[in-house]
């Protein structure tokens, strides 16, 4: 997928609105649901957690509610308690629904109204996991593009067509921050951290999180086989691994077939296939978007990025790098930069609070 300036400059801009240029904390809500998952919950937490500790101040804050005044209970059994009352929420800059499994059955006249109360007050809407289904069973997605775990794809798919349900790990559209599960919570925190404090913090956070890369809105979804993909998807992904394993030195194709055993006609009818492209284009949008990373999260030189990422010339990667993103890469670098310079003053603002240490903070 080819993404333009445009979409640069937009990702760099998204929850800029959320960000202080006061000192104030920002204050993150969770809503967790009945059956929550648990992983997704910890990884967009624990990234709020550490950006505070390495910056060695409170540049964010939390409130956690649950829809059971007894306490939410997870996925796997374990109990979270509510850090404060739904009213809190209102107050909030942006507030996160985390949902699990049993999504449908958990979301109920009760949790919609919440949502419609916090999106009524201003308060940036986002979801973790399955938390879309309660968002969209809201209204609160009509006419937005979401991301939601690819177990409820299809279905709520067909059950609200006025929403753009995407296979992307995550999705930043105006207001509504949405994503998928597992860890993918851990990336879209580190790209709105990213937004709000630069890109040096996120750096620091993913080495403390021993994250090896930071993936972008538009990475895809892993489905797994055979059930939504088919037969032949595994030498699909073997052949995606070696190629990231390899971007340095980019392997021949000749090569790479033999290495997963099919032939080289059957794996360009692979990629044509699951992926719309033929090898070598897969491979060398790889290779730009590992580029992409290394200009936006490193202080590599253009010309050690053009190195680490196989090509030949500057010249060559200049081009093939415009081609992609619709910028050269020293644009993409200036862009980079720019960002948290570009960050404005939001129109709304919480109430300062005492940030409180607790078992929830």
């Amino acid at each position: 997928m080819q993404r333009t300036s445009q979409d640069i400059n937009s990702a760099a801009a998204y929850g800029a609105n959320e960000s202080r240029t006061d000192g104030t904390p920002t204050h993150v809500g969770f809503i967790l649901m009945p059956d929550y998952s648990m992983i997704a919950f910890a990884n967009a937490i624990e990234t709020l957690r550490m950006a505070n500790y390495i910056s060695r101040s409170t540049l964010y804050r939390w409130s956690v509610v649950s829809t059971d005044q007894a306490g939410a209970v997870a996925s796997n059994g374990l109990c979270m308690a509510s850090s404060c009352g739904a009213d809190a929420l209102q107050g909030c800059d942006m507030v996160f629904v985390c949902g699990g499994v049993n999504i449908r059955a958990n979301t109920d006249d009760k949790i919609r109204q919440l949502l419609h109360q916090c999106a009524a007050s201003g308060v940036a809407m986002g979801s973790l996991c399955t938390g879309s289904f309660a968002l969209a069973s809201a209204g609160l997605l009509d006419g937005y593009k979401c991301a939601i775990h690819w177990e409820n794809l299809a279905a709520i798919s067909e059950e609200f067509p006025r929403v753009q349900f995407s296979t992307e790990v995550f999705v930043l559209d105006r207001d509504r921050y949405t994503c998928s599960g597992g860890t993918a919570p851990l990336h879209l925190m580190l790209h709105l951290v990213r937004a709000h404090h630069g890109a040096k913090l996120v750096m620091d956070i993913s080495e403390q999180f021993i994250v090896e890369r930071l993936r972008a809105s538009n990475d895809r979804q892993r489905i797994p086989q055979p059930e939504c993909i088919g037969p032949g998807y595994q030498h699909l992904t073997e052949a995606a691994e070696i190629m990231a394993a390899n971007i340095e030195e980019p392997l021949p194709l000749a090569e790479l077939a033999a290495v997963i055993h099919v032939s080289l006609r059957q794996l360009e009818r692979l990629f044509h296939r699951y992926f719309s492209m033929n090898p070598a284009q897969y491979y060398m949008n790889l290779r730009l978007r590992r580029a992409q990373e290394l200009l936006t999260h490193s202080s590599m030189p253009v010309m050690q990025v053009t190195v680490a990422c196989g090509f030949q010339s500057a010249s060559h990667f200049c081009k093939a790098y415009r081609s992609l993103f619709g910028h050269s890469p020293s644009e993409e670098r200036r862009n980079q930069a720019a960002a948290p310079e570009a960050r404005t003053t939001p129109s709304r603002r919480a109430s300062p609070r005492r940030f409180e240490a607790s078992a929830h903070a």
